[in-house]
C-alpha cells in the first residue's frame, strides 16, 4: 500500500487538476487540518493515542503545509466511521387525529366518538399504503371509539329494559 492509499480525505473533492504532481505535493487547507484534529480526537478518546502521542501529532497537524504532511499523521489510525441517519417515518395525521377524539370522548362526551371510528379507519388503511407510523394509536382510537358506541347501546338497552319492567309492574 504506498502513500496515496493512505490518504486522509477518502473521496474526490479535494483531487488535484490533471497534469498536478499528485495530491500529496498540493498544499494543505485548514479544513483540512482541522479534519486531521478531529481524527485524533476520536483516535485518543477511544484509547488509541497516548496523551504524548495525542499532543505531538496535534501540533505536527497544524504545522502540516501539504497533503503528504497530514497523512503521515494519520497513516496508522481508522478513519472515523461515517453516521449512517435513517430518517424517521411520520405519523398518520389521521391515527393522531382517532386518538385524540377517542380521549376527547372523556371531556366533551360522544361528539368525538363518530370522528375517532372514522379516522381510525382512515388512518390504518392510509398505514397499510403509506408506511407511517401510528398504527397502534388509530387502534387505541378505534378501540376508544367503538368502546363508547358499545357502552352507549348497552346503556340504551338496559334504561328499555328497565323501563319495561317498571311498566309492568304498574300494571300488577
Amino acid at each position: 500500500m504506498n502513500d496515496d492509499d493512505t490518504a486522509l480525505i477518502r473521496d474526490n473533492r479535494n483531487a488535484p487538476p490533471a497534469g498536478y504532481g499528485g495530491r500529496r505535493t498540493i498544499r494543505a487547507a485548514d479544513a483540512d487540518r482541522d479534519r486531521v484534529v478531529e481524527l485524533l480526537n476520536v483516535a485518543y478518546s477511544e484509547g488509541r493515542l497516548s496523551k504524548d502521542e495525542y499532543d505531538g501529532r496535534l501540533e505536527n497537524a497544524f504545522s502540516a503545509r501539504t497533503y503528504a504532511d497530514l497523512d503521515q499523521i494519520v497513516a496508522d489510525l481508522p478513519a472515523v466511521p461515517t453516521t449512517v441517519v435513517n430518517p424517521v417515518a411520520k405519523v398518520n395525521g389521521l391515527a393522531i387525529a382517532s386518538i385524540a377524539c377517542g380521549l376527547a370522548q372523556f371531556m366533551f362526551g360522544p361528539l368525538a366518538t363518530i370522528p375517532a371510528i372514522m379516522f381510525g379507519h382512515m388512518a390504518r388503511h392510509q398505514i397499510k399504503r403509506t408506511g407511517e407510523q401510528g398504527a397502534g394509536l388509530a387502534l387505541a382510537g378505534l378501540v376508544l371509539g367503538w368502546a363508547a358506541v358499545i357502552l352507549a347501546l348497552l346503556l340504551v338497552i338496559g334504561v328499555a329494559i328497565s323501563a319495561g319492567m317498571h311498566g309492568t309492574m304498574q300494571m300488577h
